[in-house]
């Protein structure tokens, strides 16, 4: 499937919209990792373990929106965007969204 950000893609056409493709996760820090982000903004860097927590959760949410573009019957997902917001004190979700697309 291909997947791109931009309302195109090279050398195809789209010859069918299907509708929006999503796929979301919400997750939420746990007192491990919270202890080491503590000790990590006194002395200043990038908190790793957060980092992680967030690759992991696009990565699940991308995979959800492939899903559903699959569950459309969905060659392609165009105009792909991320979106991130809190849903509750330590508790975050991020949104995968696109327009899922028959090509020629």
């Amino acid at each position: 499937m291909i997947i791109t950000t931009t309302d195109n893609i090279p050398q195809k056409s789209v010859t069918q919209i299907l509708g929006v493709a999503r796929g979301s996760t919400v997750r939420a820090r746990n007192f491990g990792r919270d202890i080491f982000a503590a000790l990590k903004n006194l002395i200043g860097g990038e908190i790793e373990e957060y980092t992680k927590l967030q690759a992991q959760s696009r990565e699940q949410a991308l995979q959800r929106m492939k899903d559903d573009a699959k569950r459309l019957g969905a060659d392609a997902i165009i105009n792909v965007r991320l979106t991130t917001s809190m849903v509750m004190q330590g508790c975050s979700e991020i949104l995968a969204y696109g327009t899922a697309v028959k090509l020629s």
